[in-house]
């Protein structure tokens, strides 16, 4: 293969892979909008979790936490 074809090959890799990460990004953006909006989820709150990061501070969700026993 000359070095003319191996740059080309180069040139289409990397613009399929900046396509595929485009469309990753825009496609996680569009489900974050789409879990606010429909409220499955606030992310509001998480925002402010940076301000007020102590030790002292209320947790954002409780969570359930299920306990496996090994027999």
């Amino acid at each position: 293969m000359s070095q003319e074809t191996l740059m080309t090959i180069a040139g289409y890799g990397k613009f399929f892979i900046i396509l595929f990460i485009f469309i990753v990004f825009y496609g996680y953006a569009y489900s974050i909008y789409k879990r606010q909006k429909t409220g499955e989820r606030d992310f509001e709150k998480y925002s402010n979790l940076v301000l007020n990061d102590s030790l002292d501070a209320t947790p954002l969700e409780t969570r359930d936490r299920k306990i496996e026993k090994n027999d």
